[in-house]
């Protein structure tokens, strides 16, 4: 009992020590209130590495911005950005932000424009307080501001006695000074996984089909196989199970920091080195992990993405300015969206025929089109300075983007609407690269920490690290089948499916996706693999399953056929006998039967009624066979 009771006060001590936040950290180190040790180096930099904002408490050598009192330290990247940071809020102040001078060619419809090229919100116009530095915010203030372009609201805008104000229809709500957007309770309350249906003021969750259910958690985990999560390293690609147990070596032939990208349908990895405008591709069965190159492309890669229906690999270049599309086999490739500013990421959704892309130039935005590149529409543009990757949460039909310059992961739907921050700056957002958003959870690349990282993707809550002490971390892939799965192509519109073979053509201006029936005898696209892929337009293609039914037609003809075959030729009535026909004298006929007669007997007495309609062979023995020429044959 005395080694027991030792052995408990050593574990209390330790318990003491972790509960009054004072862990082993080295001379090196920082101790976090959360336990968390920490570089002393990230100390009072403006980030919170700690995740609970200790290292930037109690700053006197702050080297960013200081929220004074407080004692909080900031980067100059998060002021004036919308965000309240500051316990005081002076990091959103008219003091701090009224100083920042904005690009004069970026202002937008919700600032007003200075005499002297500077941006300053509508709302400051007129109100007494001079923010211009040339005072020109105050001149003039007898106009109405709603009457030039419509003060910057996008519904209604209320002129007052000094300045303006924006307000929204009946269900809407403003968001932010000047953006009503409608009421959603699902996305408000922001605890589904996947399906939310709002009842009577309830909130009912539920999963898709290729995902359960937890009882217990109330998570939609997805079927199957165990999900694997793909990284790009200076060592190679690596992956490892998601469940735990599984974890696969480099594929040192695929080395370097990049872009990864799969087809969950016949386990395939598509990648590019960040430095280089060459696409590869390498299988993950084990059997066979050599790198192919699939294509060379115009300058570095800054954004792949893989379209499983259609079988197409989208990809962006800061070179080219353009969003450019390419077979997946990597026959023909084209540009489809060009005169980019800096595009430094891509997404494509085949279910809903979209495609969305980032700039990260001097206006950075998030745009979306189809997947002919057409019909463009712009979702965010404006609180952003450079966002490095996006990911779609196709469920929910949410797209999440990492921005390098706010250190942050955001979300909007696909109408550019209700957009929330989910996880922000942590220590582990210094210079982030890849992300990927699984179940319920946003996965992402960290350079500085040299780790990959995940925390919910509601709030940014449970945060842990998968994998550290990943030499220079690149792109990040979930590979599951559930997140790539199977709908009809683009061939399929206005309520109808294609019944035939859906052809993808790049040379036009599209590219074009055209359903071409196959009885047509017409040279379709796909001949010439430089041109055009045929694509099946779902899991089991219509054309296999037509097939399908006419063999079952066909043989079923054929049986029915048979059938009446054989009892016509069972029931079939024998034809009578013609009485009027007379026999001709046989050269050289032929007897058989028993018992044996005597010679010529019966063979006789056959030739010598052929003169009368009437034969008479009761001379012939039972079972004689008479063989005379070929229509004189007779039974007895």
């Amino acid at each position: 009992m005395g080694h027991l009771g030792l052995l408990f006060l050593f574990i209390a001590l330790l318990t003491c020590l972790r509960v009054h936040g004072q862990p082993s950290c080295g001379r090196d180190a920082f101790a976090c209130g959360s336990g968390r040790c920490i570089a002393l180096r990230f100390r009072c930099d403006g980030a919170d590495q700690c995740g609970d904002g200790s290292d930037e408490t109690s700053c006197h050598n702050c080297t960013g911005f200081s929220c004074g009192p407080s004692g909080r330290c900031l980067t100059r990247t998060q002021l004036c950005d919308g965000r309240v940071d500051c316990t005081d809020g002076r990091d959103e102040s008219r003091q701090v932000c009224g100083s920042v001078r904005p690009d004069p060619h970026t202002c937008k419809a919700s600032q007003f424009r200075c005499g002297d090229g500077q941006c300053v919100p509508h709302t400051w116009r007129c109100d007494n307080s001079t923010d211009c530095t040339d005072g020109s915010d105050e001149v003039n203030c007898d106009q109405n501001e709603c009457a030039v372009n419509n003060g910057g609201c996008s519904h209604h805008c209320k002129d007052l006695r000094m300045g303006f104000i924006c307000e929204c229809p009946r269900n809407m709500v403003l968001v932010g000074e000047y953006q009503c957007e409608e009421v959603d309770p699902c996305l408000d309350a922001d605890v589904c996984d996947q399906v939310c249906v709002p009842v009577n003021g309830r909130i009912t969750c539920s999963c898709h089909q290729d995902y359960k259910m937890s009882p217990t958690t109330g998570e939609c985990k997805a079927k199957g196989e165990k999900a694997a999560v793909v990284v790009t390293s200076s060592e190679g690609l690596r992956w490892a199970s998601l469940g735990g147990g599984e974890y696969r070596e480099p594929a040192r032939q695929a080395a370097g920091p990049g872009l990864v990208v799969g087809l969950a349908s016949n386990g395939t990895l598509y990648w590019v080195p960040r430095c280089c405008g060459s696409i590869y591709s390498v299988s993950t069965h084990k059997n066979n992990q050599d790198s192919r190159l699939v294509l060379r492309v115009q300058g570095p890669v800054s954004g792949l993405a893989v379209d499983w229906i259609h079988h197409l690999l989208y990809w962006t270049s800061m070179g080219s300015g353009a969003v450019h599309v390419a077979l997946l086999d990597g026959s023909a490739q084209r540009a489809l969206v060009a005169g980019l500013e800096k595009p430094s990421a891509v997404a494509v959704d085949p279910l809903h025929r979209l495609l969305f892309w980032a700039q990260s130039g001097s206006s950075p935005k998030i745009e979306r089109a189809g997947l002919d590149g057409r019909d463009r529409k712009a979702l965010v543009t404006h609180l952003m300075r450079h966002p490095v990757a996006l990911s779609l949460d196709l469920p929910r039909q949410l797209l999440y983007w990492m921005d390098q310059g706010t250190k942050t992961i955001s979300r909007v739907n696909f109408e550019g609407h209700h957009r929330k921050t989910v996880v922000e700056s942590n220590g582990y957002l210094d210079q982030p690269f890849g992300l990927a958003v699984f179940e319920g959870f946003v996965y992402w690349s960290e350079a500085v920490t040299r780790s990959i990282c995940r925390a919910n993707k509601h709030n940014g809550r449970n945060f842990s690290v998968l994998l550290s002490n990943a030499n220079s971390p690149g792109g990040v892939f979930i590979m599951h089948s559930a997140l790539q799965p199977s709908g009809p192509s683009a061939c399929s519109h206005a309520g109808r499916v294609c019944q035939h073979e859906c052809v993808v053509d790049l040379l036009s201006d599209g590219p074009e996706f055209r359903c071409v029936p196959p009885e047509t005898g017409l040279k379709r696209p796909q001949e010439s693999p430089s041109i055009s892929r045929t694509v099946p337009a779902s899991t089991l293609s219509d054309l296999s399953l037509a097939g399908i039914l006419s063999l079952i037609f066909f043989l079923s003809i054929l049986l029915v056929g048979t059938a009446l075959w054989w009892w016509q030729g069972q029931f079939r009535v024998p034809r009578p006998l013609d009485q009027s026909f007379s026999l001709k004298e046989s050269q050289d006929p032929l007897l058989l039967g028993e018992p044996p007669i005597e010679p010529n007997t019966c063979l006789r007495k056959a030739r010598k009624h052929t003169h009368i309609n009437t034969l008479d062979f009761n001379s012939c023995p039972k079972k004689t066979i008479v063989v005379l020429p070929v229509d004189e044959i007779f039974f007895k």
